[in-house]
């Protein structure tokens, strides 16, 4: 009709900035995971599924592996607007996992990621905006976690359920680490996972058992896998962290 942005963004209500990234062809790519159906029987996109009541399509390989990594070296921020910012703590040393990390997070919530160092410090920050993350990590609370209650709703268990490997991935990939230990001159490899919190402990247990993966306690805040059957197919998908 030969409007300009600012006339379009008066009477449509939403910003310039957007009218103009649409007339550039600039359009939100929603993915499929993130339709589900309104009251009127419609597809609705870009909504939270956990809020549209269906969890269950979330990306199961990379929502179960962000899982661990939350549980581990994550927690959530309030921000202004009812905005959480998800935050996972990701060691310098490891670029592949930190790269892993910004997929998994992409792939959950298909927002803008950012890193953040602080001065002196040896790892970076992986982090993310969303009204919905509270939605997507339940085990959100006031306090640390190894203070208060941690546990795996229903719909997560079941996500779970589909594939362990993911989350034991992710787990190790935040709280554990591959190494070998010398018996009479012979290195035997095994994997650790430290936790303080007995209840993240108690899920990559279960997790384990899901898979046949023999552990035992190492001590009051750390699980061993040394049998080596167990360490061969945690190798297979989980291996030396890079």
């Amino acid at each position: 009709m030969g409007r300009n942005d600012c006339e379009i963004a008066r009477e449509a209500g939403i910003p310039r900035s957007t009218v103009r990234q649409w007339r550039k062809g600039q359009t939100p790519d929603f993915d499929r995971r993130y339709t589900f159906k309104g009251p009127d029987g419609q597809p609705r996109r870009g909504a939270c599924v956990v809020c549209g009541g269906d969890p269950l399509t979330l990306p199961q390989a990379s929502y179960t592996y962000l899982l661990g990594l939350y549980l581990g070296d994550g927690c959530l921020t309030a921000c202004p607007r009812n905005v959480y910012r998800l935050r996972i703590a990701c060691a310098e040393r490891y670029p592949e996992l930190i790269r892993e990390c910004e997929l998994a997070m992409a792939q959950v919530v298909p927002n803008k990621i950012g890193r953040a160092r602080k001065r002196n410090e040896r790892y970076w920050e992986v982090y993310s905006f969303s009204k919905h993350w509270p939605c997507l990590f339940p085990q959100h609370g006031p306090g640390r976690k190894h203070e208060r209650k941690i546990e795996l709703v229903p719909w997560q268990q079941e996500l779970v359920d589909l594939d362990p490997r993911p989350l034991v991935r992710g787990l190790l990939h935040s709280d554990g680490c591959r190494v070998l230990n010398w018996v009479n001159g012979t290195p035997y490899p095994r994997y650790h996972f430290s936790n303080v919190s007995a209840d993240i402990r108690g899920i990559f247990g279960r997790a384990c058992d899901q898979l046949g993966i023999e552990w035992r306690p190492n001590n009051p805040w750390s699980l061993s896998v040394a049998r080596r059957d167990s360490v061969a197919f945690l190798d297979t998908f989980v291996g030396p962290k890079r």
